[in-house]
């Protein structure tokens, strides 16, 4: 009996997205199309089938690593300090900010410009901020403005720290740069 058509498509998009994951381990940027098929088992025009280029493969991917380290930081008590946020982020930034194509593709991928666009990575900037929200409601921070409105200033504050972590002039520990926003932001006057 021959598989309805969707399963069989489902199937070999999962083994791309598989076959990246595997070949992931030498870096996101250096991973090629080729290569990707070849692991899959499949043909190149198989690939753009499924994907229009690689960056939309890997807005699946990244964005499935995002929410893994959403998940971990959706599991962690709610920080009581700067401090504490902090290391509830840092490994999400460093993920993150692990290769310049990584940063670069996921600030391109994360906004949409109509509903039906919006992907894995858009999404993710949206459950970091339910997430940040979450947290602050009851934390020891600013309460002049709402929950979510801080949740957003975070999230821009950590963008503005790691485009920076690529900037030879301002460069430095994406750490050092965001807790000094974070301080600024969450503790006025304090």
């Amino acid at each position: 009996m021959k598989q309805p058509v969707q399963k069989r498509a489902q199937r070999t998009r999962e083994a791309l997205i598989a076959a990246a994951q595997e070949l992931s381990a030498g870096g996101y940027e250096a991973l090629r199309v080729e290569e990707i098929v070849l692991r899959a088992g499949v043909a190149k025009g198989t690939f753009f089938a499924h994907f229009p280029d690689k960056d939309a493969l890997m807005d699946q991917l990244l964005g499935a690593r995002i929410d893994g380290h959403l998940d971990a930081i959706a599991a962690r008590p709610a920080p009581r300090s700067v401090d504490e946020m902090l290391d509830a982020l840092m490994p999400l930034l460093g993920f993150m900010t692990s290769e310049r194509y990584v940063f670069d593709l996921i600030l391109r991928y994360s906004g949409a410009a109509a509903v039906e666009e919006i992907g894995p990575i858009a999404r993710t900037f949206q459950r970091q901020i339910e997430i940040v929200a979450d947290w602050v409601r009851d934390a020891p921070f600013r309460r002049d403005i709402s929950p979510e409105l801080i949740a957003e200033g975070v999230q821009a504050f950590a963008v503005q720290a790691m485009a920076l972590r690529f900037c030879a002039l301002n460069g430095g520990p994406v750490r050092d740069r965001l807790e000094v926003y974070l301080r600024a932001w969450l503790l006025p006057g304090g």
